[in-house]
């Protein structure tokens, strides 16, 4: 395959066992770590750090990217205690290997200002680490539009972007609109396709354009993010209620993930 994949392995299970295990029964080397063993990863010890990266090496696996929830707090909200608690993700992210924190733009603002007050202070912290920090286009932030996206690359270049497909579909984005604006400054892909009604459908099955967007992506990783039946910690990651399981359910999360990751090589292998 021309690409090495990740994935948010938390949606076939809480514990780091069973991420393992969906991760190699599916080919998928690299992780995407957001929850873990009940942890969210924002929230984990060095010494939690030092764990998952001993078993990942034993199983021949890796972290690509800390799915971190910072820059989700409403733009109002107490912001010394986020920043701090990002400094220290900034040493987990070392301690497990990881090259990249995703992020967002915050939430309950119309105004450009203060979400690049606050991005440009997590770009400082994170100067001469060697993490790529980036933004995630979630709905409901400031930067749920592909507009919006390029005012805040435009502005902060060093914050790159991570592409959701279904997330621009939910906020009534065309997805090939989206690409053309902030294509440049993309640094991977979510793997997440979607419906005009809001509901989240196996890669391709949707209204993502999926083959359109990867014969543009020049990346080598892309992220599997499934969404596909209800997870732990689902309700917490949904703040608003656009996207809703639709006709793909699935009895476990294991076999969710498996169909994911399935759609996802049908669309590389050409099927």
């Amino acid at each position: 395959m021309k690409y090495r994949l990740a994935a948010f392995a938390d949606e076939a299970g809480s514990a780091l066992s069973e991420q393992i295990r969906a991760m190699k029964t599916n080919g998928v080397g690299l992780l995407e770590i957001r929850n873990v063993d009940g942890e969210n990863i924002a929230d984990i010890t060095a010494a939690k750090a030092r764990e998952i990266k001993r078993r990942l090496d034993g199983e021949g696996l890796a972290v690509w990217s800390l799915g971190s929830p910072f820059g989700k707090i409403g733009i109002g909200d107490s912001f010394e205690p986020h920043l701090e608690s990002f400094k220290r993700s900034l040493e987990t992210a070392h301690i497990l290997g990881a090259e990249h924190i995703r992020l967002f733009s915050f939430y309950g603002t119309e105004s450009i200002g203060p979400v690049l007050e606050r991005l440009g202070r997590f770009v400082d912290a994170a100067e001469g680490s060697g993490i790529v920090l980036c933004h995630e286009n979630e709905k409901g932030i400031y930067g749920d539009t592909a507009a919006r996206c390029l005012e805040i690359h435009k502005a902060l270049p060093q914050l790159r972007a991570v592409f959701d497909p279904a997330n621009f579909i939910q906020c009534g984005q065309d997805t090939e609109q989206a690409w053309e604006l902030i294509g440049p400054y993309v640094e991977y892909m979510h793997i997440k396709d979607a419906r005009s009604d809001g509901s989240v459908v196996p890669a391709g099955r949707g209204e993502g354009r999926l083959p359109w967007l990867l014969s543009r992506y020049k990346g080598e990783v892309l992220t599997v993010e499934p969404h596909l039946s209800v997870f732990e910690g689902l309700a917490q990651l949904e703040q608003d209620k656009k996207s809703r399981v639709g006709e793909y359910t699935y009895p476990d999360g294991q076999t969710a993930f498996s169909a994911a990751v399935d759609a996802l090589k049908a669309i590389i292998c050409g099927g």
